[in-house]
């Protein structure tokens, strides 16, 4: 009761405060009226119309009315049909409801939100361009690239788990694997009753996957034989399936298999410490002479030629991805000039504060309207390996420019997990990596560009 009687008088003795200012204040007004009026009077009419001009103005710059945020400024959503607009607004709600006010948590915490799968099941968005025989639904690239972006624009980390499983792991078996395969595998992963994940980076090897792999495969009978080590693997700590790709010491290609995480001598260990996509379960997998059934090799996965049509695929919702990370940033930060006041008014009507801002979104739109082109080229089966790595590059270096500029107008609040920021910060540099680096790609461009390949 004592608790309640104080708050009460606390509460009390405030608003009487707050009261006994506004008095001070009216009464200083009106205190000064006189001399107002004095000025006033000596004030040709021209002058005193700019004098009221001048006190609107000064009115509007400290309490404007904004307008609705919007990071999609030359409309790119309006490609889409309005059944496809209706997807997005379903997988944006999920987004704002649950992952959004959890996220900050499981990133600081490095933990893996496992019940977000039970509801991200009922979205329906895996397997969107496959055959409807194996259950897909034969929609467009573009609608399944913006779902990207709008997973992205919420977290990267959620995003990334997402095309881990539907991208890398599922492509793998849709791409590369036989018939019965897919009819076997994909519609429980398309359901996600099953989760995917994709190892091909080593610890020693990772732009030279082409031709370096230190794991090995070898056939003997109906089961192969893989020996060797594994690193940055996404969902490997808890998928069922893991794709493996190893080198077949017999012919010396590139080979691809499904296998179970708990096959015998599968172990995995949790990458610790990371500072970007916290929330997604990196690990290093350690394949110590497992065995592999004949069946469960992707049967069209001959070459490495075979992986890089996966590699090919990704490439490009790694572009969208960073399209959604960049703005993600870009919107928390107009939001927060809008809120943020200094010298009595919203930082958003500061000259450099708009010319930021202005710079981020020119290169933000510059990235949608190539990614939103990229997936009609895929939709029309005419994309090619330099132009999913010319999107690659573009969106992922502008995705750090806009996130460190988001930074940069945030001031010392930029470093604060809460204000967003901070976390599109630091996952735009493992989207700067992930996928071929800058650098790797970039040669796949300049070969193609150039005729020469200056790969080494």
């Amino acid at each position: 009761m004592s608790d309640l009687w104080d708050d009460f008088t606390s509460k009390l003795k405030n608003a009487y405060e707050e009261a006994e200012k506004k008095r001070k204040a009216d009464f200083a007004t009106i205190k000064n009226l006189p001399g107002v009026l004095a000025y006033l009077k000596d004030l040709e009419g021209e002058e005193l119309l700019l004098l009221l001009d001048q006190a609107r103005k000064i009115k509007k710059r400290k309490n404007p009315k904004f307008p609705e945020i919007n990071g999609d400024f030359y409309k790119t959503f309006d490609l889409l049909n309005n059944e496809e607009k209706a997807i997005i607004g379903n997988v944006r709600n999920f987004m704002q409801s649950e992952i959004a006010p959890i996220v900050d948590e499981y990133w600081m915490k490095g933990e893996f939100p496992h019940h977000i799968i039970e509801t991200f099941k009922a979205l329906n968005i895996c397997g969107l361009t496959y055959d409807k025989s194996i259950g897909g639904q034969e929609r467009s690239f573009l609608l399944e690239g913006m779902i990207g972006q709008e997973i992205a624009r919420v977290d990267v980390s959620t995003c990334t788990f997402f095309g881990v499983h539907s991208g890398l792991a599922m492509n793998s078996i849709y791409m590369c694997g036989s018939e019965e395969q897919k009819k076997q595998f994909l519609p429980s992963m398309i359901k996600m009753d099953k989760i995917g994940a994709f190892a091909l980076t080593e610890p020693e090897v990772g732009s030279a996957a082409s031709m370096g792999l230190k794991t090995t495969c070898k056939r003997s009978g109906d089961h192969w034989t893989i020996r060797g080590e594994k690193k940055w693997i996404g969902n490997a700590t808890f998928a069922d399936y893991i794709i493996v790709w190893a080198k077949d010491v017999d012919d010396n290609q590139v080979k691809g298999f499904i296998v179970d995480r708990t096959t015998a001598g599968l172990e995995t260990e949790k990458i610790e410490d990371k500072m970007a996509l916290r929330i997604v379960q990196n690990a290093i997998i350690r394949l110590k002479d497992i065995k592999v059934p004949e069946d469960r090799r992707l049967q069209n996965a001959n070459t490495f030629k075979d992986t890089a049509k996966v590699l090919k695929a990704t490439r490009a919702g790694v572009a969208w991805q960073a399209v959604g990370c960049a703005r993600g940033a870009y919107e928390s930060t107009l939001k927060y000039t809008m809120d943020r006041r200094q010298f009595g008014r919203p930082i958003s009507g500061f000259q450099m504060t708009q010319d930021l801002l202005a710079q981020m979104l020119s290169q933000l739109t510059a990235m949608q309207t190539m990614v939103a082109r990229l997936s009609q080229l895929q939709d029309e089966n005419q994309l090619l390996d330099e132009q999913a790595s010319l999107a690659k590059v573009f969106c992922t270096v502008g995705c750090r420019t806009i996130t460190s500029m988001s930074r940069e107008l945030m001031g010392a609040n930029g470093i604060l997990i809460s204000n967003k920021v901070a976390r599109f910060l630091g996952d735009a540099e493992a989207l700067y990596s992930y996928e071929g680096t800058k650098q790797i790609n970039s040669l796949v461009v300049g070969r193609a560009i150039t005729g020469q390949s200056a790969f080494t």
